[in-house]
């Protein structure tokens, strides 16, 4: 491999994730129109799901991995559509909890088809779908660690 080789786009690990999730998005983007979510209201409503319907905007920053400046917009539309409410805990004023709203807990029993329908998308010949997860996972624990 010459060094001009080495700065192909195509030789970039980099540029093959970032494809990838572009695509991966998309292909989101098109079941949750279903929903009326977007990709990252998506993250969040699941998050939400899995904590019971109960987290701190702080936790639920930390779950993402998203900034306040990213997360506070998302969260007041997913409040406007009537799917989360916000309160103050009583304990410390300065923590707002999200709570899930019954649409918002009824919304679940539709998403629970999105896995399905994006691992059915996405299955192709030879490319085992949960080994692919796991390596990115490790790649992403490996990374988070620098």
């Amino acid at each position: 491999m010459t060094s001009t080789d080495t700065l192909a786009l195509d030789n970039q690990l980099c540029f093959s994730l970032y494809r990838a999730q572009r695509l991966m998005t998309r292909t989101y983007q098109d079941l949750l129109k279903e929903l009326g979510l977007t990709y990252p209201q998506y993250l969040a409503m699941l998050v939400l799901w899995e904590t019971q319907g109960s987290i701190t905007m702080k936790e639920l920053a930390a779950r993402l991995e998203l900034d306040s400046g990213t997360l506070t917009p998302l969260v007041k539309r997913l409040v406007a559509m009537g799917l989360v409410s916000k309160e103050r805990d009583v304990a410390d004023e300065r923590r707002t909890i999200l709570l899930l709203t019954d649409a918002g807990a009824a919304l679940r029993s539709q998403a629970e088809k999105v896995p399905a329908q994006i691992y059915t998308l996405c299955n192709s010949e030879g490319l085992d779908l949960h080994t692919v997860k796991g390596e990115l996972d490790a790649l992403s624990q490996h990374l988070s660690k620098r």
